[in-house]
């Protein structure tokens, strides 16, 4: 591992039961007036999103603007639409209260009004996001697991196109963060699985990046250790505060981490499958994982291997010969995943939730052109990329 590296985290956490509550000072501090709040419908309707408004109408505030036409997978032009609504409400901040989506969008709303643009897609190929006019960014995750809340990334789709579009700099980080269990209690086991799945992969991807850092590390198996204590218990029992709050943090370490390190070819696919064909992302990370961790294990084995004692423990770590511990952790891996299934229905195949045909050859085109490839550590080709689908998608015979 290298010693000469970059490391930077410039978000403010707030962890707690009760750290909503914290939301109106964090404002006053920022100079926020008449914030915008990003969100989507289904929040509105469960009552989330009125848990944010209640805090800051405690304050005496009458009129909180809201946009909550955020789709399950955001685009460029919700996010130029959100530019004119907040324009014309004369709003002077950004409050995001939702998943990666939602997320995301707030930061493509970030970019689109700091950088005085009108279309998202005028950014789009620009090599540094400059500074811009500044524009105070709160965000209350109610997922955990795309870790968005922690990272300099953002992904947008471009739905012309069937491309998602990402997003690199440092001035997409939000000022503050907010991690409340009270904010994903009512999240699905189903949801839950899958978005603890995507924050496990970001930080296996993270460990084992071409960009990894000592620091990087530190988060990335920090989350891994929560997530092996935590994810099973989120999905068995929802109402338990405490693993809601443990994987709200595994979710924002690894964010954290892979902000630094990148992700890799897990991702380049799971980009390629979600605007080709719409499948979500979190459902993506996890059918991938374990496929491609098998692809990289060739040059990965002694990673993964380390790996194994923060996601099974040191009894399971001590008791498995060194050359071994490469392959056990890919089947801890796929253990956790057989026992989700078992427990909420967590896919474990691509043809489960899209049981019509994949263009493998399209999919696998538009992965080797993302960006996440680059810093796999195992050069993918075109081939590899195909075998690796054929193989989540359970076709028979497949050739990984």
């Amino acid at each position: 591992m290298s010693l000469s590296y970059e490391f930077q985290h410039r978000v403010k956490i707030l962890s707690g039961h009760h750290s909503l509550e914290q939301l109106p000072k964090e404002l006053q501090d920022l100079g926020v007036v008449r914030p915008l709040i990003i969100s989507d419908e289904m929040l509105k309707k469960i009552g989330v999103l009125q848990s944010v408004l209640d805090v800051l109408m405690k304050e005496g505030e009458k009129e909180i603007p809201c946009f909550t036409n955020v789709p399950v997978d955001s685009s460029s032009d919700i996010v130029n639409e959100i530019g004119k609504v907040y324009h014309k409400l004369s709003c002077d901040g950004l409050i995001a209260v939702g998943g990666g989506s939602v997320i995301d969008t707030a930061k493509g709303v970030k970019m689109l009004l700091s950088q005085e643009v009108h279309d998202l897609l005028e950014l789009v190929g620009c090599e540094t996001i400059k500074r811009g006019i500044k524009i105070p960014f709160v965000v209350i995750p109610t997922t955990s697991g795309t870790g968005s809340e922690a990272t300099l990334v953002a992904v947008i789709k471009y739905v012309a196109k069937k491309v998602k579009m990402e997003f690199i700099s440092y001035h997409l980080q939000p000022d503050v963060a907010i991690l409340d269990s009270c904010m994903t209690k009512t999240l699905p086991p189903r949801i839950t699985a899958s978005t603890g799945m995507d924050t496990l992969c970001h930080a296996i991807e993270a460990y084992t990046c071409l960009q990894k850092n000592p620091i990087s590390d530190a988060y990335a198996t920090a989350a891994i250790a929560l997530i092996r204590d935590n994810l099973y218990k989120a999905v068995a029992n929802g109402n338990n505060k405490r693993v809601r709050l443990a994987m709200a943090n595994a979710s924002t370490m690894a964010g954290a981490a892979f902000s630094n390190s990148m992700v890799g070819l897990v991702h380049a696919i799971g980009h390629a499958l979600g605007g080709e064909c719409h499948i979500p992302h979190g459902d993506a990370m996890n059918i991938l994982l374990p496929y491609v961790m098998r692809y990289n294990r060739s040059i990965l084995d002694e990673q993964y291997g380390d790996l194994l004692i923060y996601f099974a423990g040191a009894d399971v770590y001590a008791a498995t010969p060194k050359k071994e511990r490469g392959k056990r952790m890919i089947q801890e891996v796929r253990k956790l995943q057989k026992r989700l299934h078992h427990r909420c229905g967590l896919p474990l195949t691509l043809k489960e939730i899209h049981p019509d045909p994949i263009d493998f050859e399209l999919v696998a085109q538009k992965a080797m052109n993302d960006g996440a490839i680059l810093v796999n550590p195992k050069k993918a080709e075109k081939d590899d990329i195909i075998r690796i689908l054929e193989a989540a998608y359970g076709k028979k015979g497949g050739r990984l």
